[in-house]
């Protein structure tokens, strides 16, 4: 059993990215995209979070040391974690609709989505994906993976404060009332 919980985190982000792939060719046309410095910003840590996460002794022998007790217990819970996160970001995903991008941009006829996911948090795709991360990190109980996690995390927080600037300059007092009304990240947090 323990074999499989292994291989399941894998196979469920192989299919969560098959997906991904294919709604990324439903979206709306770009109005406004923010520059190629302001993806850097957030791309290189999301992509060397993304490496330490899956690529073992990129770090060298002391990063690979395991930072928990590695019982099937703590599979089951990474297991878990990674299902929930990526199927609240799926769901997440399909709601959004035609607004998604992932660059930050405006789409023509760009909508403020408030309901569904969107109304737990405002960037449930980055939750759902945190979610399995820390399950995948679990997972792969490896120092290295715990800091990777924590460089994506940041990727994240960057890439959310550059979409909130380009929310508020869309949708101003609407936004403004939103962002009151809906926590960022975790669900039920003011």
């Amino acid at each position: 059993m323990t074999h499989v919980l292994r291989v399941l985190i894998p196979v469920l982000w192989i299919l969560w990215l098959c997906y991904w792939v294919v709604a990324a060719r439903i979206t709306g046309k770009t109005r406004r995209r923010e520059s190629l410095a302001s993806r850097l910003t957030h791309y290189g840590p999301l992509i060397l979070g993304g490496l330490l996460l899956g690529v073992p002794g990129i770090l060298g022998p002391e990063m690979e040391r395991q930072f928990h007790d590695p019982a099937k217990t703590w599979l089951w819970i990474a297991n878990a974690l990674v299902a929930i996160g990526l199927g609240f970001s799926a769901w997440a995903r399909v709601w959004l609709g035609g607004n998604w991008s992932a660059e930050v941009t405006i789409k023509q006829n760009h909508e403020l989505v408030r309901s569904g996911p969107y109304a737990l948090v405002r960037h449930p795709i980055y939750t759902g994906v945190l979610l399995s991360l820390i399950g995948t990190a679990l997972s792969v109980d490896k120092w290295r993976a715990f800091i990777g996690l924590i460089l994506v995390a940041a990727g994240f927080l960057r890439k959310i404060v550059i979409e909130e600037r380009f929310m508020l300059a869309e949708f101003g007092e609407a936004y403004e009332h939103y962002r009151a009304e809906v926590p960022a990240l975790i669900p039920f947090v003011a």
